[in-house]
């Protein structure tokens, strides 16, 4: 099916959804149904078949074609059993019990109660910035379910109490009442289809090739019939939450994460392995984790982060919707929270210093190899700053950026800001020199700060989108004996949506699917490139990466990037997500759109246009 397509159906759903929510709900219950009729009929075909062609063979009448059958109706009978009785894997973590947590279990059975929810069977603690609801099938599509509650210990560092609940709130929801089993029956039966498809997948005989046709047919329309059901349900989670605990701190909690997590990605984790510089063995995170939590965000950057959240339209690849439409469905205001003044990790009892150096010991064994390479890496990175350092008195513009930069690898917190001044006087325009200075500028110095990004904007057309975020995210920051700018502001939104047109052409330039046009082999110096290759060392399912330049008509001066990664043995869903998460966290030189190698483009046009890898694990 084209992607169009897809969407296409994805709209009626939602369409239909909105307008008859019951009729809809009986349109997926039949279309499922036509799944549930097709793993049946495989299996009552097979065993049909079984039945049939070996009193032929028992009664002496063998023949080659009999046999070839029977091996064919025994395949198609296993696979259609397996299908029947799906077994999966427990949420990967640690279990708790209510003699560990009471209070968190306590909270629990509250929240079951005036939900009149069903039973949590088992509570798994792990180390993500999440809380999920999962239903595992106890008896595969004959029915029942064993409903595991995962928590993130990041999570619980980060809410205060009454937020945290409302987290929990919201995910038990997904389990409420009828709606919960017929989402339910929707995901074990989705799960025996796809157990089939796999499971047949490179057969040739007539009816393995008649299930992929019709599979291939069916799990698309699928998926875009249910996609609204999917987004309906986390609309009433939501709404649950907001009953339970107040739409107000439903909403607040759902801000909070949106702008934690973004300081997660873009600031704690750089900082955290910024200590291999140190420490040539693994440090724990959790700890310091904890401590920087109980912090507030910095005010412009919580704020350009909200912006950017409610800037997100939901899409087709995700059934949750846009935190805008999540929290005016609650009926609240998109603003940022008073922040949690220390988090829910009380809920664990006594063992919550345990579970932290439980979680820390965990991390530093997971994790020893990569710390070792990046210590290595940040060892190199030093010579490099010692050359540079040297050379400082003569250095061009450029190396003053790259210093500045690679002190920050060594120290986020280095005061670098007299090299980018240095770096100014010796070429008053350089994007670089002014995009850092914009950075280090005080807080408290807005004048300086936008008069620092006007110059940006007016030396380099590829750093407007940036600019223009940065100068609105200072406008928008509240600051002590500073009156709102509304003329500056409005000049800067103005600025902002033709940079972001501009931005918008050069990504459908760089994403178009004729992707080696006016592409060229990567450009990178070999210390750029073993930068990289000391940031995909961390991504561990990547096990080899090319590179190529892409030359884009937009922004003639903008270094843009193709990197493909082969990632063996990942999932689709998951392979989405960690490209999308390469593109947001490595540091190359400009704009980089990531693609899973050996889909479209082949191997083969791959290594024909970039030539070696990069990176090889």
């Amino acid at each position: 099916m084209e992607q169009a397509d897809f969407v296409h159906m994805v709209r009626m759903s939602e369409h239909a959804s909105a307008e008859n929510s019951r009729a809809y709900r009986r349109s997926v219950a039949a279309f499922a149904a036509l799944g549930y009729a097709w793993v049946l009929g495989c299996l009552a075909l097979a065993a049909g078949l079984v039945a049939w062609v070996v009193p032929q063979l028992l009664h002496g009448r063998f023949r080659l074609g009999l046999a070839l059958l029977l091996l064919t109706a025994l395949g198609l009978l296993w696979t259609s059993l397996r299908a029947l009785w799906i077994r999966l894997d427990a949420p990967e973590g640690v279990e708790i019990t209510a003699l560990e947590a009471p209070a968190l279990f306590e909270a629990l059975e509250r929240i079951r109660r005036k939900i009149k929810g069903p039973m949590i069977h088992h509570v798994t603690l792990n180390d993500e910035f999440n809380a999920s609801i999962q239903q595992l099938p106890r008896y595969g599509l004959l029915g029942g379910a064993v409903n595991h509650l995962v928590i993130g210990l990041p999570l619980l560092m980060a809410l205060d109490r009454p937020r945290f609940l409302a987290v929990l709130a919201h995910e038990y929801g997904h389990l409420r009442g009828d709606h919960g089993r017929f989402a339910a029956w929707i995901y074990r039966t989705r799960l025996a289809w796809m157990r089939l498809h796999h499971g047949l997948q490179g057969g040739t005989d007539p009816v393995a090739l008649a299930t992929q046709t019709f599979m291939r047919w069916y799990f698309p329309r699928f998926a875009a019939k249910t996609f609204a059901l999917a987004r309906q349900d986390e609309y009433e989670a939501d709404r649950i939450a907001g009953k339970l605990l107040g739409r107000d701190v439903a909403a607040a909690a759902l801000t909070e994460i949106a702008v934690r997590g973004a300081w997660l990605q873009s600031e704690f984790w750089a900082r955290h392995w910024s200590k291999a510089a140190e420490h040539p063995l693994p440090v724990g995170p959790y700890q310091s984790l904890r401590r920087r939590l109980a912090r507030m965000p910095e005010a412009a950057f919580a704020n350009d982060a909200l912006r950017q959240a409610l800037k997100r339209i939901g899409s087709v690849d995700d059934t949750h919707p846009g935190l805008r439409d999540r929290i005016e469905a609650l009926e609240t205001p998109p603003i940022l929270p008073e922040w949690s003044r220390g988090g829910a990790l009380d809920l664990l009892g006594q063992d919550a210093k345990r579970w932290l150096a439980y979680f820390d010991k965990q991390w530093c064994r997971d994790h020893a190899t990569e710390w070792k390479q990046h210590h290595a890496w940040l060892g190199r990175v030093r010579e490099r700053v010692q050359v540079l350092n040297a050379g400082q008195a003569q250095g061009s513009a450029d190396e003053l950026v790259e210093l500045a930069r690679l002190k920050r690898h060594l120290d986020p917190r280095a005061q670098v800001r007299p090299l980018y001044e240095l770096a100014l006087e010796r070429s008053p325009g350089h994007p670089g020199a002014l995009r850092g200075l914009a950075q280090c500028l005080p807080e408290g110095d807005r004048e300086a700060r936008l008069r620092c990004l006007e110059r940006l904007w007016e030396a380099d057309d590829a750093e407007r989108w940036w600019t223009a975020r940065a100068a609105l995210a200072e406008l928008e920051t509240p600051r002590p004996g500073m009156e709102h700018d509304a003329a500056a502001f409005k000049q800067w939104r103005k600025r902002l949506e033709r940079a972001q047109e501009a931005e918008e052409r050069a990504w459908e330039e760089l994403a178009g699917t004729a992707f080696f046009n006016r592409a060229t082999r990567h450009d990178l110096s070999a210390f750029e490139q073993a930068e990289l290759q000391a940031e995909l060392i961390r991504y561990l399912p990547v096990a080899r990466a090319w590179l190529v330049r892409k030359n884009l008509r937009e922004f003639a001066r903008r270094r843009a990037y193709l990197l493909f990664v082969e990632l063996p043995g990942l999932g689709d869903e998951d392979t989405f997500e960690l490209c999308r998460r390469l593109e947001r966290q490595l540091h190359l030189p400009g704009p980089v759109l990531v693609l899973c190698a050996g889909e479209s483009p082949s191997l083969e046009d791959i290594r024909r246009h970039a030539a070696e890898p990069v990176f090889v694990r």
